[in-house]
């Protein structure tokens, strides 16, 4: 890649179309070249093996060996409040002591960072309320002129049913995956009262997102109890357009 390690984030939040995988480790808080490479090269380690017990050779079959071998090597891999950093999903899926590996955030961005070295063609699909458990993302396969849901806190997940006729279905792309970690990210800071980081996490997944409505409702609540009233006033008022 052709920028300095310093400018790993800036070169993220200027980019139209960056790579899931980087993509996901730089907002998951890596900043330097060394680590960005070391965590890429872990992916690289996962793929091999994933490789060799794949037989399949169509892409739907490919797909579900995927999400077949992912859940053969962690029976438990599905936690609701668990890991979103990318990084504590690799390190997760990698250590044989973990049982977790991650939330549905977590889940659906390693499951179509591998999904891509195989070849296929992914992308989420966010809802805002799924299991009434609140916002939910998911990972979709495109294969031909077949759609596939693919469900990642399930075990029977593949082809998955349940959110076809969920009304408030929104396709996200790679960036919008990567934004909704900086999203997640100011929302742990929020929580902590930790402000001022809650309010550039936010700033960021927006930067990334201009259309993510949830961001700017959050950085408002931020901003209102920083006092900035003006603000958060405008990102109450803010529209997606």
């Amino acid at each position: 890649m052709d920028f300095k390690p310093e400018n790993l984030e800036k070169k993220l939040l200027s980019d139209t179309g960056p790579d899931l995988a980087w993509g996901a480790l730089v907002a998951s808080g890596v900043r330097d070249q060394e680590t960005l490479d070391a965590y890429l090269s872990k992916i690289n380690k996962l793929y091999p093996d994933i490789k060799s017990d794949i037989a399949a050779e169509g892409e739907l079959e490919k797909a579900e060996a995927l999400f077949g071998w992912l859940w053969e090597k962690k029976h438990n891999r599905s936690e609701r409040q668990g890991n979103f950093l990318f990084t504590d999903v690799i390190d997760a899926q990698l250590d044989p002591r973990a049982e977790k590996v991650g939330n549905c955030l977590g889940l659906t961005v390693l499951y179509n960072a591998l999904a891509r070295k195989l070849g296929l063609k992914t992308k989420a699909i966010h809802v805002e309320d799924a299991f009434g458990q609140g916002p939910h993302v998911f990972s979709i396969l495109y294969t031909g002129q077949v759609t596939i849901d693919i469900e990642n806190i399930l075990s029977n997940g593949f082809n998955f049913k349940g959110h076809l006729n969920n009304p408030h279905r929104t396709v996200w792309g790679d960036i919008d995956l990567i934004a909704d970690i900086y999203h997640s990210v100011g929302n742990k800071y929020l929580e902590q009262r930790e402000l001022e980081e809650a309010v550039q996490s936010y700033s960021k997944a927006i930067q990334l997102n201009p259309g993510y409505t949830k961001a700017y409702l959050n950085r408002a609540l931020a901003l209102f109890m920083l006092g900035r009233t003006e603000e958060a006033r405008h990102d109450f008022n803010h529209k997606e357009q």
